[in-house]
């Protein structure tokens, strides 16, 4: 495995928790706001915001906490509600239902995934306030207090997007059963209003000690998004806003990484976007991951079966993620993204079927459905997952956000070069005509699978509640937010239940 020089020459901000065994470092206990105003005192904080994104490793997992990485939270919860990927019930008796629950849009209110989810977004809120309080109160770097902040609006941001009305609060003073419930728009001013007041003060600096880490490039991506789904979260669009926050972030000096031909296991450069390091010519924001360490990418892994991953990596495989038909079936043939889906015969005598006759009662057959290497694992074979690192954002998902932003404003050949350049990396031909939303919708679907941004993408484009593959019917409107957890709700009786679940 390549060492991830990049991140190793950084602050070691993941690895702080992990390496804290130097006991002849000056003591500050009675010094806290002069240790907070230091380098070292003012990284500490940070790292412990930082940690939360990938996630803390335990010996007994991870146990659903982390944007991506891991199981049961915050990514599958997102993901498998989605078309693009569902984790079946096997009639072997593998894998629990609660992942077709989710796709077939069924989920409840005391879900695990969900509580997870919540408890781990809310966990991480709590440290940046600590943070931003001591950090604050020894009157730091202001461009160290800006970072956690921005981090803050990050973790409310994917509250708001799930949940909707949420409890907001800036400091822990307040017992969590007496935190006030705002409301989704409350929410939206005021993570824009931290973004927009901070993302100035960020470093501009990419890559280096800023792997992984907001600078302004990705605050000004966060705010994008935010402003992108205005329309859902608010009633009313910003288009104009999130295309300005767009071209801020190309100020950045972001590119496409290239994508030739070559002996690598999926055929292509384009993949290393999801290797073992994230190239910084695309990628804007990253989870660093390394087995067993700082989290661990499990996605290869879990969707491959035990036999075929044995020959791969000399590991087993989960047998776990599929990827729905209808989904993979709209890829061209010769577009080098469908080189991360396997279907039909594989090494190890498996034959992945394109047909899924049941994904919850009585369940999928073990080699049924197609799977997905996209994170073609790297690094140490433990069969725990892997050290690809997450790209939370890149510079495609921005230039497809320009290009839909064009398109709602009405300019839809200035939007055309977008979707052209991506279409082009993809060894595809550019599109005959201006693009239509239906053209940006596919383009998002095709470039951004697996990443974390279906289920988003497909509420403002009004596909999220249709039926489809394994969902026959159409799902109610209140299935566009996730309900409050029942023991969230249980610990803080204030909080309004969102419409649709039991009150």
């Amino acid at each position: 495995m390549k060492i991830k020089k990049i991140f190793l020459a950084g602050s070691l901000f993941f690895l702080t928790l992990f390496s804290c065994t130097d006991l002849t470092e000056t003591v500050y206990d009675k010094y806290t706001d002069e240790f907070y105003s230091t380098p070292e005192g003012m990284n500490s904080l940070l790292s412990s915001i930082y940690a939360q994104i990938p996630g803390e490793f335990t010996r007994e997992g991870y146990n659903g906490v982390g944007y991506a990485g891991a199981d049961n939270g915050w990514y599958d919860m997102n993901s498998m509600s989605s078309d693009e990927q569902v984790i079946p019930h096997r009639n072997d008796g593998n894998w629990q239902q609660d992942f077709a629950r989710f796709h077939k849009h069924g989920w409840l209110a005391s879900e695990g995934i969900i509580e997870n989810t919540w408890n781990w977004l809310y966990r991480a809120i709590f440290k940046a306030n600590q943070a931003i309080e001591l950090l604050e109160k020894a009157n730091s770097d202001a461009s160290r207090i800006a970072e956690a902040k921005v981090a803050r609006a990050f973790f409310y941001y994917l509250l708001m997007d799930d949940f909707g009305s949420i409890p907001l609060t800036t400091n822990n003073n307040t017992p969590s059963s007496e935190i006030p419930q705002a409301s989704r728009k409350e929410v939206f001013d005021f993570v824009v209003n931290e973004l927009t007041e901070n993302a100035e003060l960020l470093s501009n600096t990419t890559g280096g000690a800023y792997y992984g880490r907001f600078n302004k490039w990705a605050a000004y991506t966060v705010l994008a998004k935010v402003y992108l789904n205005a329309e859902v979260y608010t009633g009313e669009a910003k288009w104009t806003e999130c295309l300005a926050a767009c071209n801020k972030v190309s100020e950045g000096g972001f590119t496409l990484h290239p994508a030739v031909s070559n002996d690598s296991p999926l055929g292509n450069t384009y993949y290393e976007l999801f290797g073992d390091v994230s190239p910084q010519d695309e990628t804007i924001l990253s989870i660093f991951a390394t087995v067993d360490l700082v989290s661990r990418n499990i996605y290869g892994v879990r969707s491959l079966n035990g036999p075929h991953a044995q020959v791969l990596f000399g590991f087993s495989g989960w047998n776990g993620t599929i990827v729905p038909s209808d989904f993979y079936m709209k890829y061209a043939d010769n577009d080098i993204r469908k080189k991360q889906f396997l279907v039909g015969p594989q090494d190890g005598g498996t034959n992945y079927t394109l047909e899924v006759n049941s994904i919850d009662i009585p369940g999928a057959d073990p080699q049924a459905g197609v799977r997905c290497l996209k994170f073609y694992p790297a690094g140490k074979s433990t069969g725990g997952g892997a050290s690809n690192d997450f790209p939370i954002f890149r510079y495609a998902d921005v230039m497809l956000m320009m290009a839909e932003c064009h398109v709602r404003l009405g300019n839809a050949g200035t939007a055309k070069p977008f979707i052209d350049a991506i279409r082009v990396r993809a060894g595809l031909s550019a599109l005959d005509s201006n693009p239509t939303l239906d053209d940006v919708y596919d383009e998002r679907g095709f470039e951004l699978n697996w990443e974390g941004h279906r289920r988003q993408d497909m509420i403002r484009f009004d596909k999220f509640l249709l039926s489809r593959e394994f969902k026959t019917a159409e799902s109610p409107d209140f299935r566009k937010l996730f309900p409050i957890p029942t023991a969230a709700r249980n610990a803080n009786p204030t909080i309004n239940q969102n419409p649709g679940y039991p009150q």
